[in-house]
């Protein structure tokens, strides 16, 4: 017997893309900016829970004050992500080594450098949970591990694979 490949069906290594339009006032950032990540209040779980809908900027709209955002669950954008783990107060106090798998976090902090969204600290400065955003993987295979944390924090550029809406 021998063996075929069936060619009635199509199959797509693609799950489905979700963009959606989000108001300005129902994020976290009031004023967006395309290609930054973005997180969506939810009166009824954030913040605090660590379970928010998060997803990268395509545009903005500043006309109607609507952003434009890609939530498609494992899209890879290359992202600005700060080493801090923990903060005292209002000062980064712990920082950490970024390998291939590491968890990210939309990091509400005052302290975030300025267009610094991403983090490797699960709760802000205020000690309230940060939403997961996803996952550090390979920007290419040149792409090195681990992205040291310095004696007082760095800020890397790294590919970072969204939760986003899930499946």
């Amino acid at each position: 017997m021998t063996e075929q490949i069936n060619s009635d069906y199509e199959v797509s290594s693609e799950g489905a893309v979700r963009h959606w339009e989000i108001p300005y006032a129902r994020l976290e950032d009031a004023t967006p900016t395309a290609t930054n990540p973005a997180a969506v209040i939810d009166d009824a779980a954030a913040p605090g829970t660590g379970l928010q809908l998060t997803g990268t900027i395509l545009t903005v709209d500043a006309t109607d004050s609507i952003a434009i955002i890609d939530f498609t669950a494992s899209m890879v954008y290359l992202q600005a992500v700060r080493t801090v783990n923990t903060y005292a107060g209002e000062a980064e106090s712990a920082w950490g080594i970024i390998y291939v798998g590491s968890p990210v976090y939309y990091d509400r902090s005052a302290t975030m450098p300025a267009g610094v969204y991403l983090s490797l600290a699960a709760a802000d400065n205020l000690a309230v949970a940060n939403p997961l955003f996803g996952f550090v993987v390979p920007a290419n295979e040149t792409d090195t591990f681990g992205k040291a944390a310095g004696v007082a924090g760095n800020t890397w550029d790294c590919a970072v694979m969204q939760v986003g809406a899930g499946n």
